[in-house]
């Protein structure tokens, strides 16, 4: 007597809402982009939006009203700064600073007339540089690196007027340069932009994309008057419905979701120090919680044009959150003098032959 198997009803009712609802995605191609491109797009466009991790050949312009040998070796030691790329030259600091609210370039240097004498003279010789702010990040790299590459010129006179008089160059670092400081990033050594930024801002935008699906997708049975056979495939009951509905998008998302951790940490050798088992479980969850708040957030406002707006809206929140907000600037563009400062650590102003003489130890 053969013994026939058959699967529990409830079993059935789920495979038939799975099967109807892989044939309404594969019928469509709106579900084949918003499901595999977009999210595959999303995570190779944050993969590679920082290249090398910082940023480099940023565009200055250079307004050399002295021309001297010490303005050239100025310009030439910003030219070989990584962060930028000294694209224009101008002739006064009234052009300069059109191209930079054109956006020709992010910033410039102006050396004024009489610059090197002054410096020699130990008179008090300024350095001017402007900088985009309006753009945070490119501003905050700017002013960075101005100040890390000119830091050096300031102390040049003193340097070069204690060598005129006989003094070693390990003397004059001790003076110039009493503590040195030695800098250790604990979590990000390489002060790289992709590891903080590339897998938050993957996932962020990997969730609007995870709620836009899933509203449509319940929403579309309220559109196009499909509910019925929906919940009838399902036998009536709305947990088999709601099931056999999501399942397909939450592996397909899930798989992604994998891939990226995968994409983030491997390949690009983002720091991760714990569990790959439970790194990778924690996303299944942060796919299986998001389609939850999907229909939670629909069955407060069942309409597809209105709930699209709001879970955008709701998703956006994830950049806000997960980064310090920052006041908007008024300014677009700020400026910072930088001065030849021959002063001693105290911060009271004293002439190069007096700094020289505290080299030696000869001043009080």
């Amino acid at each position: 007597m053969a013994n026939d198997f058959r699967l529990p009803a409830s079993h059935s009712r789920l495979t038939a809402v799975l099967l109807r609802e892989w044939t309404r995605m594969t019928s469509r191609r709106l579900y084949f982009g918003t499901c595999i491109v977009l999210p595959l797009f999303t995570l190779f466009f944050m993969a590679t939006i920082f290249g090398n991790g910082q940023m480099e050949n940023i565009p200055i312009g250079i307004v050399d009203q002295d021309n001297t040998a010490t303005s050239r070796t100025i310009v030439r030691n910003l030219s070989a700064v990584p962060t930028f790329k000294v694209t224009r030259h101008f002739v006064n600091e009234a052009a300069a600073r059109e191209a930079v609210q054109r956006k020709e370039i992010y910033g410039y240097l102006s050396i004024p007339p009489r610059f090197e004498q002054d410096a020699i003279t130990g008179k008090d010789a300024t350095l001017s540089y402007y900088y985009h702010y309006a753009l945070l990040s490119v501003g905050g790299e700017l002013m960075a690196a101005f100040e890390t590459s000119l830091a050096p010129v300031a102390l040049s006179p003193i340097a070069m007027q204690a060598v005129a008089l006989g003094v070693s160059e390990q003397q004059i670092e001790t003076f110039l340069l009493p503590v040195q400081a030695s800098d250790h990033p604990i979590y990000n050594p390489s002060l790289d932009y992709s590891v903080y930024l590339s897998q938050p801002f993957f996932f962020v935008l990997f969730q609007v994309l995870i709620l836009l699906v899933t509203v449509y997708s319940v929403g579309s049975e309220i559109k196009f008057r499909t509910g019925d056979n929906w919940l009838e495939t399902a036998g009536g009951n709305m947990v088999t419905a709601i099931a056999g509905k999501l399942l397909p998008y939450t592996v397909i998302f899930s798989l992604i979701a994998l891939l990226g951790n995968y994409v983030m940490f491997g390949m690009l050798h983002i720091p991760f120090h714990g569990s790959w088992l439970l790194m990778n479980a924690m996303t299944v969850l942060f796919v299986i919680a998001t389609q939850a708040l999907a229909l939670f957030i629909f069955s407060l406002f069942p309409a597809v044009a209105l709930i699209i707006s709001i879970v955008s809206m709701v998703g956006s929140l994830g950049a806000t959150l997960s980064l310090c907000p920052i006041c908007i600037r008024w300014y677009a563009t700020r400026h910072i003098s930088f001065r030849y400062d021959t002063s001693q650590r105290s911060h009271k102003p004293c002439s190069i032959p007096e700094a020289i003489l505290s080299i030696y130890g000869l001043r009080q």
